[in-house]
């Protein structure tokens, strides 16, 4: 096929790479487990580089998304897609391997135990709580800019309501998007208490539509 020119398919295709370097990684984070400990720390750090990529990338599609809605006309930035990268693959790998360098015994083995009777379990993840919580910090001021810019997207699509046929159209767009910006990745802050279970359910199935 030919190269794609335009930056809104570049930027999904950016997005796709690491949702699938999260998945892989993600896949290979618990058989990994069992074997030497470098090896789980490194798939801890490519586990964790790949989810802040990910969350990163989400929000460049919300900019991006923003200044195709909000200033259509005459918007032009030098080296554009290059700033994206840097902000979106470079930000996230320089921190991680600042944390390997640093502090390496952050990444290891990492286990995940159960109260209800089922086999625990150990993958390759973060084990300081600080780091966790900072993870935590920088997915929520994400998520929370991707939330804001489908509110304006929404406010936006409310002004075209007198081209009713065509604001049913973008109103599908706009469910859309909200698996796209990852919006839904936001049921992930409701892991507690009763809303554990369905929140799990709910988490992995709306989170297979961002692919």
């Amino acid at each position: 096929r030919p190269r794609p020119r335009d930056n809104t398919t570049r930027i999904h295709m950016h997005l796709l790479a690491t949702l699938l370097l999260l998945n892989c990684s993600f896949l290979l984070s618990t058989p990994l487990a069992a074997g030497a400990a470098g090896l789980c720390r490194v798939t801890a750090a490519l586990l964790h580089a790949s989810l802040l990529c990910a969350l990163a990338w989400m929000a460049a599609e919300a900019f991006h998304l923003l200044l195709l809605l909000v200033k259509v006309y005459n918007v032009y930035i030098q080296h554009y897609l290059l700033k994206l990268c840097l902000f979106a693959w470079g930000l996230p790998g320089l921190a991680v391997v600042a944390v390997l360098v640093f502090k390496r015994d952050t990444y290891g083995y990492h286990a995940i135990s159960t109260s209800e009777g089922y086999r625990n379990m150990t993958m390759c993840w973060l084990t300081s709580p600080p780091v966790h919580y900072a993870t935590l910090c920088y997915a929520g001021l994400i998520l929370l800019f991707n939330t804001l810019v489908l509110g304006r997207v929404v406010m936006i699509l409310r002004s075209m309501r007198r081209h009713k046929g065509q604001a049913r159209k973008d109103w599908a767009t706009v469910l859309g998007l909200t698996c796209l910006l990852g919006t839904t990745w936001g049921l992930a802050f409701f892991s507690f208490g009763i809303v554990h279970i369905p929140q799990l359910y709910l988490f992995t199935i709306l989170n297979s539509l961002q692919g």
